[in-house]
């Protein structure tokens, strides 16, 4: 069997989808996407066509270190989101060509269902108990928000009060019937990051996730030792190299690589693996589309450490598309109970409707995230 052609498509709402055809008529699709950099990461997958054309979508090892080491340059953000649609379709061609979902090519289930969460709120947290207590009524108890809005390195105790009133006001209406993480989304510098953290924790968050800059992980065990909330982080972290560090440092709980941004299945099962041995949980970002997720799904099925899986299904970011838009067994998606079961379809379990990938892409829109600035005028971190 061998390569023939890679097609991108960019659909609505900020997500972009890979075809890699074959000459015996297998296909498998893949999500190689930079929410806001969906076009550079396109061009990127079309410089690695030359790597793949004509070769054997089998030999998926080869053809990823090829890909990551035959460039010279490598790693980051837009090169290893590419490599990571590529092999997510690979993996699909795998196992649709042997009958099989490719958690039973990784050896086999390690669960029978895997907990999933939901995002409330929005950029800027609001209505999260409506929200709450609606999607508690579709079986969730689970959620993430983010914690603040944009907040500066020196920033006012009304900030801090107002971040901890909206925490308060949850766990007043709910108690412990629910569990929720706390997205400080690389808004929070140090200085503010110890002193929110110290404020949250009699509410008991489930984690805090990033509470400082992937850059700044030097202040992860710093941020530990004083705090007993979880530290979760790792959606900008590209390969297992960045994270072994940051694991040798210690700090994290929770670690939350991205299957569409850090080098597709084959890598995240390393990085999990890695995360294993130092005893940290495994809770895979994808605030993305069906293909991100079915491959979330399929490490999740094999890593002993997965505790939680993020989905995108009503996420404030969803605008012009939703998950299931577009996948024909919307069934096999079924979140009961605030579970999900393996997906028992060959390859990565889902069926693209290709046609309302390929009408959507016709008119899809150049997602951005908003740039927000302190009162002073100078950027904020989003």
């Amino acid at each position: 069997m061998k390569i023939t052609k890679l097609t991108t498509y960019r659909v609505p709402p900020r997500w972009m989808l890979l075809k890699i055809e074959t000459d015996e008529g297998v296909v498998g699709w893949g999500e190689p996407v930079i929410e806001g950099r969906a076009r550079t990461v396109e061009t990127a997958v079309q410089e690695m066509e030359p790597f793949l054309i004509g070769q054997d979508p089998a030999r998926i090892n080869d053809l990823w270190q090829t890909m990551y080491r035959a460039g010279f340059y490598r790693g980051g953000a837009i090169l290893m989101s590419a490599i990571a649609g590529i092999d997510q379709a690979l993996w699909d061609i795998k196992g649709k060509v042997m009958g099989q979902p490719v958690y039973e090519l990784l050896g086999g289930l390690v669960r029978d269902r895997m907990k999933m969460y939901s995002w409330v709120g929005g950029d800027r947290p609001s209505d999260i108990i409506e929200q709450i207590t609606t999607l508690k009524k579709g079986g969730f108890d689970t959620f993430k928000m983010n914690g603040t809005e944009e907040l500066g390195m020196l920033d006012t105790s009304a900030k801090v009060d107002e971040a901890v009133r909206r925490v308060a006001e949850i766990r007043a209406a709910f108690g412990n019937t629910i569990e929720f993480g706390l997205d400080f989304h690389g808004r929070v510098a140090a200085p503010m990051a110890k002193v929110l953290m110290r404020e949250l924790e009699p509410f008991r968050p489930l984690f805090i996730e990033e509470p400082v800059l992937a850059e700044q992980a030097e202040y992860y065990p710093r941020l530990a030792e004083m705090t007993s909330i979880p530290i979760a982080a790792g959606e900008r972290m590209y390969s297992r190299f960045e994270f072994k560090n940051v694991f040798a440092a210690g700090g994290l709980s929770i670690v939350q690589p991205d299957l569409s941004h850090a080098g597709g299945i084959t890598e995240c099962l390393k990085i999990a693996a890695m995360a294993e041995a130092y005893d940290i949980a495994l809770a895979p970002h994808c605030p993305l589309g069906p293909v991100a997720l079915a491959a979330c799904l399929q490490v999740d099925f094999v890593s002993y450490n997965a505790v939680l899986q993020e989905q995108s299904m009503g996420i404030h970011y969803n605008r012009g598309g939703e998950l299931l838009d577009y996948v024909i067994n919307k069934e096999d998606f079924k979140i009961t109970d605030g579970y999900i079961k393996p997906l028992t379809k060959p390859g990565l379990g889902v069926e693209v409707d290709e046609e309302r990938v390929i009408a959507a892409s016709k008119n899809a829109p150049d997602w951005r995230n908003p740039v927000w600035r302190h009162a002073d005028g100078s950027v904020a971190e989003w």
